[in-house]
Formats: C-alpha cells, structure tokens, sequence
C-alpha cells in the first residue's frame, strides 16, 4: 500500500502554495505591464492632434500644445 505520510502532505502544500504565489507575481506584472502600455498610449495621444500652421514662422505645431516661436509677431 502506498502510505500517505506527513512529508508527501507538506510537499503538496509546498507545491500547491508555489502554484498559488507565482500566479499572484504573474498578474502583478501583468497589471504593471498594462498601466506602462496604458501611460504610452496617454503620452502619444497628447504628442498626436490636430496641426496648425504658425503664420511667422511656416512651421505646423500641435494645436493644443503651440508655444512661442520666438519670432517678431509670433501668435502663440
């Protein structure tokens, strides 16, 4: 008979709670994985927008984010 002693019992407990643990750092990383993505994406959609001629200058800058050319009559 196969006997079912207290060190096969605490081997599978060992096991199972390995098991259990790197699923748990499996999804941590994954959730840390998905915010970096989601911060990329944020980052690109404010970089990306409509673009506007600087009437000075000539040169297309993003609307929402024009600043000052540093030329004479500059609008932005």
């Amino acid at each position: 008979m196969l006997g079912f002693g207290l060190g096969k019992l605490l081997i599978l407990v060992l096991v199972v709670l390995g098991v259990w643990y790197g699923f748990k750092f499996v999804g941590r990383l994954d959730e840390k994985r998905k915010k970096r993505l989601e911060q990329e994406s944020e980052k690109d959609s404010q970089i990306s927008g409509e673009m506007i001629e600087c009437p000075v200058c000539k040169t297309f800058v993003v609307a929402k984010s024009a600043k000052d050319c540093g030329k004479k009559g500059c609008p932005y």
